[in-house]
């Protein structure tokens, strides 16, 4: 008997499936985490016979608190109680079409249920009803797999791949969470088969690829994504990062292995998926903007500018959300270069202020991107680099406290300053202002109504003559 069964749930399903006369397992993911001993609040039930008819058994045994709801089209319910998400459905078989990744479905047997399964760690099933409580079902031998770390389809892979293509995104997925490793036939047919995600919509492909992004080691998810040639189909742009140049013996490093460094950097420092994009897009423009100058080497003028521009294209191409998470994500890739250049050099109170100012709420984020970016093998390089970023820390808390210039605005807005000089809209006003914001974030004017309106009096004056 298998300690989690003990939990109440496992007991009313029992009770519920009994009196319906059917047998219930537990199966894939939750079974999977439970030898793991990973947590999961998701439990998938199967049954010989209805999915809705033991959900809402189940659900009139635990009462008001639980909500059930119900697909009567596709003949599967969900059960939300307390913490937990239960997915009830009938045992069933399935049969492709070439051109769709939606199955015929018919009613079938545990083994047919067992057989449609991605991989044989998530075929793994364990009885609920009274004849069958406790007993584990591993037709594939999927425990074996676990405890050898594969991953693994249970028919041949170009059938379970073909059948459904976002498999191949889900075992390179899973491979990255779990740190597994693809079983060799399973892998090579990934390679076979890749044409095939072509059927899958663009957003089940960034739903599997940011579960991969947000991987405790993600260039292992991309590293096979690369090495099947998913990579190149699903985001071409990142692809394009990968490989060097040597002209009159000066290269440029690998731009594509560079950025998996970035990221996975990024990722042992912050759980957000957004900061993580930036990492992935930090350097997405180089290969657009890579020029090579005598005696010097490569340059990449400007790619951070592009890259911003860029980054609206790749959400849209992507299906990711075009609101602030991509304002964000472009605002980061915009400024990645500006606390770095400060760290070469000796860090003023101005070059802050800029920082800040721009940056606004998000510095923190930035700079976690900035060190992250830091990748040199040369240990002195890096701590002279770290030095300096701790520096520009200092100095951002410092003037934070003192001048306040996080989402800054100024201390005499347009409006007042063309009522206290009688102007109309016009230039004088942008002439006036920009000069505010200069004057403040140089350290020459201190931010506050008094001292703006003494330099804006001087400013108005000096014009007017």
């Amino acid at each position: 008997m298998y300690s989690f069964l003990k939990q109440d749930i496992f007991k009313l399903i029992q009770q519920s499936a009994d009196e319906l006369n059917v047998d219930a397992y537990a199966i894939g993911g939750y079974v999977r985490d439970v030898f793991l001993k990973r947590t999961s609040k998701d439990i998938d039930v199967v049954t010989i016979g209805k999915g809705i008819d033991l959900a809402e058994k189940v659900h009139g045994k635990l009462g008001p608190e639980a909500y059930l709801t119900t697909f009567k089209n596709f003949g599967t319910a969900q059960v939300k109680f307390k913490d937990l998400e239960i997915e009830f459905v009938g045992a069933r078989r399935e049969s492709y079409n070439r051109d769709s990744r939606k199955p015929v479905v018919e009613d079938g047997s545990l083994q047919d249920d067992q057989n449609r399964r991605d991989f044989t760690i998530n075929a793994l099933a364990i009885g609920l009803s009274k004849n069958n409580f406790g007993k584990l079902l591993d037709p594939f031998n999927g425990l074996n797999d676990l405890e050898n770390k594969t991953i693994k389809t249970p028919l041949d892979p170009d059938i379970t791949y073909s059948d459904d293509p976002l498999r191949m995104l889900r075992g390179i997925r899973f491979a990255s969470q779990l740190g597994f490793t693809i079983e060799e036939n399973s892998l090579s047919s990934i390679s076979k088969n890749k044409e095939r995600i072509k059927i899958v919509s663009m957003e089940r492909i960034s739903d599997e690829l940011n579960k991969i992004i947000l991987s405790p080691v993600p260039s292992v998810g991309f590293k096979l994504l690369f090495d099947t040639g998913l990579l190149h189909l699903i985001f071409p742009e990142m692809v394009k990062l990968q490989g060097t140049e040597t002209i009159k013996g000066l290269s440029h490093k690998d731009n594509f292995y560079h950025t998996l460094e970035v990221l996975d950097n990024t990722a042992r420092k912050t759980n957000d998926l957004w900061l993580r994009w930036a990492a992935i897009l930090h350097d997405i423009a180089k290969p657009a903007t890579k020029r090579f100058e005598e005696g010097h080497g490569f340059t990449f003028h400007g790619h951070e500018d592009k890259g911003a521009r860029m980054v609206p294209k790749i959400f849209t191409n992507l299906k990711l959300p075009l609101n602030e998470k991509m304002k964000y994500v472009q605002k980061l890739v915009q400024l990645h270069l500006r606390p770095i250049v400060l760290a070469k050099t000796e860090v003023t109170d101005s070059a802050v202020r800029r920082l800040l100012f721009e940056a606004g709420d998000d510095i923190d984020d930035l700079m976690i991107l900035c060190e992250s970016d830091i990748t040199t093998k040369n240990p002195n390089k890096v701590k002279r680099y770290m030095h300096n970023f701790e520096i520009v820390r200092t100095k951002l808390v410092e003037l934070e406290e003192k001048d306040r210039l996080r989402n800054w605005q100024p201390p005499i807005a347009g409006e007042e300053i063309m009522k206290l000089y009688n102007l109309s809209p016009g230039k004088e006003i942008g002439i006036l202002k920009t000069a505010l914001k200069d004057a403040i974030l140089d350290g020459e004017v201190e931010n506050n109504y008094e001292s703006a309106k003494k330099f804006l009096d001087a400013k108005f004056n000096a014009i007017k003559k």
